[in-house]
């Protein structure tokens, strides 16, 4: 049997015993040449496969083990990249083996002696349209990178930094152009003021308990309730002097019961996401981490075990054994009272999403976050225990809030004698945690405050209320947020960019490029990002275009469902990009610019007397000659202390198996 990783191949070695053999392909054994486009755009884009660097060693140890073997495994991962990586392994390996060897491709989401067993019952041949598909995705991406990213060296020279470096990329110039567009949309914005009024109103009783309601509509001329439209001081100035003296009563009282359903269980872009937002990990290495999780890890005595998963997918579905391991969890822990009737299914919100594959789940939900800790170091940890609280609380019932809404006209001297101005109330009280036993996950500020409890006073339809305060607020409209590295992620997915196996890397990949640098949290385009992504767009408007992005993808689906073929695909890509390439080397201008405007020190330079200034450069800030290039002093940087590589604990609202 054949796998990518040393890791993976262990622990399936340990399921399947000494009759087979299991070893690790390394990855891509075959790729196009690193140095060249090595497509053939004149024989119907025929890609040149050569050997991948590293792996000639690799390849010998798999022709030798294949010469002994009754039967070839293949058991690569069971997306598209994982189908071309056993195809490659075996054309590399076929000329070794015997005739008449019998090869089959077996897949599996989970890294279990259960799945594996099911693996070799529905063992196939490798798909022949996934391999297609993957193999287009890396022909268009190889088309366009190797095509635009010599002009992009030539037309932009970047001021300390080397030159060459610089890449386009079919999805990664795509991404850039989204963080580029938001930094314009926060630089144009223009906040406008606006206000509200909040009332501190009380019940006219002995011990009252004030609470608060909102200026919630007015009675325009014609007798219609609008929402208060309130654009500066004198505007909510004149509605607070009316209300001074006015009369409070309340005039009505709804009560809901309203449930907050738990969130479906993780996808990889939810997963990365999440792992930022709860964790503090960049999506790379929420990868990686995931990564290990699913090939396996030593367990003491269980030996290596895959804990979760596969861990690309766009799928929420979740398997039915899963589901009743899940429920036997929740009824130990927590008792019946938070099994739902029927087991929770969910609807990938992902158009193209696989619902053959599964969610990111654990292995075995009854192996709790407490039993594996002393195994996993800190962010594996982190990382096991959100997926399996996020899943084990996908499958409870979801928790109830008693809503009350208290609406409170207002009238001048009697209630006969009505003002225009209506407030409301609200209050929401937790009447049954449900799957927040396990976890909860407010998908943003806004809507951490809005689900806080506040609970109103027992108030009754009819009474009165004595005004204690009325408390007027300005505001001002806010700017589009910059994007998270996950929040990034987030709208690639949203607008069909990409997929669950690229998300990552593209991110990662124009951080890499100085497109991009992370302050804080957020992601913000440098001078250099700015230049080369305005060149790109306006060159080649059609190519990086976010809706034929998508509509790129939506074909590769097409070519990997069989309903498109590759060599028609490309050739009406070549033919379009062609002509903007030949434009492109026409009327490209050349620009120079600076990663960053350098900051002055004040020292002069050791080696020229011109003044030193601090740069950001690809690794970070550095020191050097303002006078570069012609002069290349650069300060030396003092030793970082070493990281703790800890990550902070889960946020959650109670305990549960966690320990």
């Amino acid at each position: 049997m054949i796998v990518e990783s040393p890791a993976k191949a262990k622990t399936i070695g340990g399921i399947l015993g000494h009759e087979y053999r299991v070893l690790a392909s390394m990855g891509h054994v075959r790729d196009l040449p690193r140095k060249e486009m090595g497509v053939d755009v004149e024989e119907r884009f025929r890609p040149r496969y050569v050997t991948a660097p590293g792996k000639k060693k690799t390849i010998q140890q798999l022709k030798a083990a294949a010469e002994e073997a009754q039967a070839l495994f293949l058991a690569t991962d069971l997306d598209r990249e994982g189908e071309a990586i056993a195809w490659h392994v075996l054309q590399v390996v076929r000329s070794a083996m015997p005739k008449g060897t019998p090869v089959q491709r077996v897949t599996f989401h989970e890294i279990t002696p259960a799945a594996i067993e099911a693996a070799f019952r529905r063992a196939g041949s490798l798909n022949q349209a996934l391999i297609e598909a993957q193999q287009t995705r890396r022909i268009l991406d190889r088309l366009v990178g190797y095509s635009i990213s010599p002009l992009l060296w030539r037309r932009v020279s970047a001021v300390g930094r080397k030159p060459g470096g610089l890449s386009a990329g079919r999805v990664q110039t795509v991404a850039l152009r989204l963080v580029v567009d938001r930094e314009r949309e926060i630089e144009a914005f223009v906040p406008v003021e606006y206000w509200s009024i909040e009332a501190l109103l009380a019940q006219q009783i002995p011990e009252p308990t004030p609470f608060v309601a909102q200026l919630w509509r007015i009675v325009d001329a014609d007798g219609q309730l609008q929402p208060p439209d309130l654009k500066n001081r004198d505007d909510a100035a004149a509605i607070v002097e009316a209300l001074e003296k006015a009369l409070y009563w309340v005039d009505r009282v709804e009560r809901t019961r309203k449930p907050r359903y738990p969130w479906p269980p993780f996808t990889t872009s939810t997963m990365q996401q999440a792992a930022a937002k709860q964790l503090h990990l960049a999506p790379k290495l929420t990868m990686q981490i995931a990564q290990q999780l699913y090939e396996g890890l030593p367990l003491g005595e269980e030996g290596h075990v895959g804990l979760i998963t596969y861990m690309r997918t766009d799928s929420t579905y979740v398997a039915p054994e899963a589901q009743a391991a899940a429920r036997e969890v929740i009824a130990h822990y927590w008792g019946e009272t938070y099994l739902p009737e029927v087991p929770p299914t969910y609807k990938s919100k992902v158009k193209s999403a696989q619902e053959a594959h599964e969610a990111i789940r654990p292995t075995d939900p009854r192996r709790s976050p407490k039993q594996v800790r002393p195994f996993l170091d800190d962010k594996q940890a982190g990382l096991y225990e959100l997926i399996w609280r996020r899943f084990i609380a996908s499958q409870m019932k979801p928790a109830l809030y008693d809503v009350t809404t208290a609406f409170i006209p207002t009238t001048k001297g009697s209630r006969e004698n009505p003002l225009p101005y209506l407030f409301r109330a609200q209050g929401r009280v937790c009447v049954f945690d449900g799957f927040l036993k396990a976890y909860d996950e407010p998908e943003d500020s806004v809507a951490a405050e809005d689900e806080q409890e506040h609970a109103l006073p027992p108030l009754v339809a009819g009474e009165g209320l004595d005004l204690l305060q009325l408390l007027p607020k300005q505001h001002w409209t806010q700017p589009p947020p910059r994007y998270t590295e996950a929040s990034l992620i987030k709208e690639l997915e949203r607008r069909g960019i990409g997929r669950p196996s690229t998300f990552a890397s593209i991110v990662t990949l124009i951080k890499e490029r100085s497109y991009v640098r992370r302050e804080a949290s957020v992601l913000v385009p440098t001078p250099l990002g700015f230049a080369v992504c305005d060149m790109l767009v306006a060159a080649f408007p059609d190519q990086f275009d976010y809706d034929f992005t998508a509509r790129m993808e939506d074909q590769l689906d097409d070519i990997a469902n069989g309903a498109a073929q590759r060599v028609q695909t490309l050739e009406r890509f070549w033919a379009d990009l062609s002509a903007a390439l030949s434009q492109a080397r026409e009327s490209m201008p050349s620009v120079q610019v600076e990663l960053e405007r350098p900051t002055p020190t004040g020292r002069s330079c050791p080696e020229c007397g011109s003044e030193l200034v601090k740069r950001r450069g690809k690794h970070g800030f550095f020191v050097g000659c303002s006078s570069y290039p012609r002069c290349k002093y650069v300060e030396r940087r003092k030793p970082r202390p070493a990281a703790t590589g800890k990550v902070p604990a889960l946020r959650r609202e109670s305990g549960g198996p966690s320990g």
